[in-house]
């Protein structure tokens, strides 16, 4: 397993798709996946810390998970087959650890509430990973998370590259 780091949320320019963009703590690969809408806005909103009067669902699963015990260690993307990413949230609960099936965008949107870390398995990297770029930049800012949010309300579910 690899740890990486949310570099940041992109739109497709074809497809309009929101794409959340892994990378590892080298910086020597980046991980691209095409994600839904609703979870690229709760992942955005979660990184610029936009509060909310009431718990959205991610962080009303972070809640659940808490009340009953449980802390979430971490996230890992665990194969990718297809083209549709699998992941897991890893929760430790008193004596045990469990394993929840997840699409890595709500686990992502969950690990950035919780501040755990995310890992990728190594051979998804090589499968779907690429290269990181220097010139490339992050596109999520607190400055920008405004832009950001209108282009994502815009956007359908279904063109979306990968399935999650």
């Amino acid at each position: 397993m690899v740890k990486v780091d949310i570099f940041g949320l992109a739109l497709d320019e074809t497809t309009k798709s929101p794409i959340l963009v892994l990378k590892d703590e080298g910086d020597t690969r980046v991980l691209p996946i095409w994600i839904g809408a609703m979870e690229a806005m709760s992942i955005s909103m979660a990184i610029n810390k936009i509060p909310f009067q009431r718990p959205m669902t991610h962080d009303l699963l972070l809640n659940v998970i808490g009340d009953m015990g449980g802390i979430v260690v971490r996230v890992e993307i665990i194969a990718i087959e297809n083209g549709t990413f699998f992941a897991e949230i890893v929760v430790s609960m008193e004596d045990e650890t469990r394993r929840i099936d997840s699409r890595p965008s709500d686990a992502i949107a969950l690990a950035v509430r919780a501040k755990c870390p995310i890992f990728v398995d190594e051979a998804v990297l090589e499968e779907a990973g690429g290269k990181h770029q220097e010139e490339n930049q992050a596109v999520i800012k607190t400055e920008d998370s405004d832009t950001w949010m209108d282009e994502l309300e815009k956007l359908s579910e279904d063109n979306s590259k990968y399935k999650m």
